[in-house]
């Protein structure tokens, strides 16, 4: 038995209230282009700058409890993601961290960088090793330090600096603990601190000339999307189909942007990918509705145009419902389980699918109905060498 949607012989009237459709839309388009004049986005490290952290460790990388020791530090933003490459070794585990920019700051600072290097270096480390450097680096002048910070390493003199050594490691607040105390206690030039099966590998800034430049980019990755839009259905079709799903794309758009700026939610480079996803996806569905506009125009000559809409978009209905539906459970599904990395694009991604299925009926085809559209798509077929083959002989 052949799975059914919708009715055989849907006969749905659409375009009752068409008009009440568009200033519907019209509407929420003000509501969400107003939402983003005043609340503005809430840009995230790829278009509010920020300082990118490559980190080294032995142990297999957990990206959760990363995320989880990094939280009670309040650095903001932070997004955390682990790396692979077959050329790396196999005890080489990558981890790219990246925090937002806060307070006007370009790139995130040395007391801050040391706080996230002491707590990954206890949580997946194996122990810490301290290099003292300076006139009062000897055994005798560190030892009172040592005792009153309750810890007892191995101590080694070599030349005019000092090894401290500790077997098991450190916990962050006794690490930085124990720093500030020899700075504060001793005359040091330097106090180099490593962690043994963890390292941080570099430091990288992205200033906000780079973020601007990254969110122009953006912009005129939609726009020139939408243009090409614009082209195609031109070409393909009439300019009152390609001004139709043109200004159903940018509803669909808009209103994205909108609940994302209402929402306040973090606005990504990946939130870009996902609305340039649902420029193609939405266009899909409304070509779909075109082309069968278009048979039937040719097909029913004398049936108004409002009548061959409806009938158009009733025997597409099914082909409509089959796709939204499947997508959003794929989508719904990555939603609740996928995590948070991916529940931003998600989130786009099902709001897109369902405000496309709605433009695609009620935007791009009531603008059709209101600008109309040529009926004789008739064309003079040539002579191919068969009009002949259905005679009898």
């Amino acid at each position: 038995m052949r799975l059914k949607l919708v009715k055989d012989n849907l006969n749905l009237d659409y375009f009752k209230r068409w008009k009440l459709w568009l200033g519907l839309s019209g509407a929420m388009m003000v509501l969400a282009f107003v939402s983003f004049l005043v609340q503005g986005l809430n840009y995230g490290i790829d278009f509010r700058g920020g300082t990118t952290i490559r980190t080294e460790s032995t142990q297999p990388v957990d990206v959760g409890t990363y995320r989880e020791v990094l939280q009670p530090l309040g650095l903001g933003d932070v997004v955390i993601s682990e790396v692979f490459d077959p050329n790396f070794r196999a005890d080489q585990n990558v981890v790219m961290i990246r925090i937002g920019a806060q307070d006007g700051q370009e790139s995130i600072e040395n007391e801050d960088l040391a706080r996230v290097e002491a707590t990954l270096g206890a949580t997946v480390g194996q122990g810490v090793t301290m290099v003292l450097a300076g006139r009062d680096a000897s055994d005798a002048r560190i030892q009172p330090i040592l005792s009153a910070a309750g810890v007892a390493p191995q101590v080694t003199e070599v030349g005019d600096a000092v090894v401290l050594e500790f077997s098991q490691p450190l916990s962050a607040d006794a690490n930085l603990a124990l720093v500030d105390a020899l700075k504060q206690g001793l005359s040091l030039e330097t106090i180099q601190v490593t962690y043994d099966g963890f390292k941080i590998v570099s430091v990288e800034s992205v200033g906000p000339k780079v973020s601007g430049e990254l969110i122009m980019t953006a912009i005129y990755s939609v726009v020139a999307a939408i243009g090409a839009v614009l082209i195609y259905i031109w070409l393909r079709f009439e300019w009152q189909f390609a001004l139709g799903a043109v200004l159903a794309l940018v509803h669909d758009v808009l209103l994205t942007i909108g609940i994302f700026s209402e929402l306040q939610l973090k606005f990504d480079l990946a939130i870009i990918a996902a609305l340039l996803t649902i420029v193609g996806y939405s266009l899909n569905d409304t070509v779909v509705v075109f082309d069968r506009v278009r048979e039937n125009l040719r097909k029913y000559k004398q049936m108004p145009l409002d009548e061959v809409l409806n009938l158009s978009i009733n025997e597409t209905m099914s082909r409509t419902l089959m796709t939204s539906g499947t997508t959003l459970l794929a989508l719904i599904a990555l939603l609740v389980l996928g995590g948070d990395v991916i529940r931003g694009f998600v989130f786009a991604m099902t709001w897109g699918v369902i405000v496309g299925t709605y433009s695609s009926i009620f935007v791009a085809s009531a603008i059709l109905l209101w600008l109309g559209v040529k009926r004789d798509w008739s064309k003079t077929q040539k002579p191919t060498g068969n009009q002949y083959a259905d005679v009898d002989a």
